[in-house]
């Protein structure tokens, strides 16, 4: 998989320690997309993502732009259930 160094940036700053709480969520559903994960809009602030056969259903940030803490842990959990991990990249 051909991934941007921004790409790289973002999955860098995804499984970062301590949690960061500045990444824009635009950032997020671009690298998925470039990881292949077919993403679609659900219901208000709701997007649903399939990667790797493993779905899950997330809130895009509002009025922030930045993910919180606690969704970007989440994203970090899908990322590993999909085996998708920053040493793979």
């Amino acid at each position: 998989m051909a991934l941007s160094g921004r790409h790289r940036q973002t999955i860098a700053a995804i499984f970062a320690n301590p949690v960061r709480s500045n990444v824009p969520w635009q950032d997020i559903e671009k690298l998925l997309v470039a990881l292949g994960a077919e993403v679609s809009e659900g219901r208000g602030s709701r997007i649903r993502i399939a990667l790797n056969g493993v779905r899950a259903v997330f809130h895009r940030p509002h009025p922030r732009k930045e993910t919180d803490k606690g969704a970007l842990v989440s994203m970090r959990r899908f990322l590993i259930e999909t085996r998708i991990e920053q040493d793979e990249i």
